[in-house]
């Protein structure tokens, strides 16, 4: 399978997608500490894929992206965008419902 077709199906089957360097529970830079970090802190499961361990999707995903940087988050299929956005959104109370929201409406 092409990759961008697995990019294109991962961002398809998971609500909320963090493509991070590492794991969420042993993170492997700083930004992506961070950004898992505030999704976890918005208290809904959500997916996760470690670029590291992922060499195409790390080379192609920004490129399909046209988002030069990791981590990223998708959230209901759309790029919400990376460590920096994510934490400000979290501070002004503005990702915890997105995220809410493209969850409910995946269990819907």
């Amino acid at each position: 399978m092409d990759i961008i077709e697995t990019i294109k199906e991962q961002i398809a089957n998971n609500p909320v997608l963090l493509y991070m360097k590492g794991s969420p529970n042993a993170p492997q830079c700083g930004f992506s500490a961070r950004a898992s970090q505030v999704v976890m802190g918005c208290g809904e499961k959500f997916a996760y894929v470690d670029i590291l361990q992922n060499p195409e999707i790390r080379a192609n995903l920004p490129k399909y992206a046209n988002w030069p940087t990791f981590p990223q988050l998708w959230v209901d299929g759309e790029l919400v965008g990376g460590s920096d956005i994510l934490t400000e959104m979290f501070e002004k109370g503005e990702l915890q419902p997105l995220i809410k929201a493209a969850i409910n409406k995946a269990d819907a």
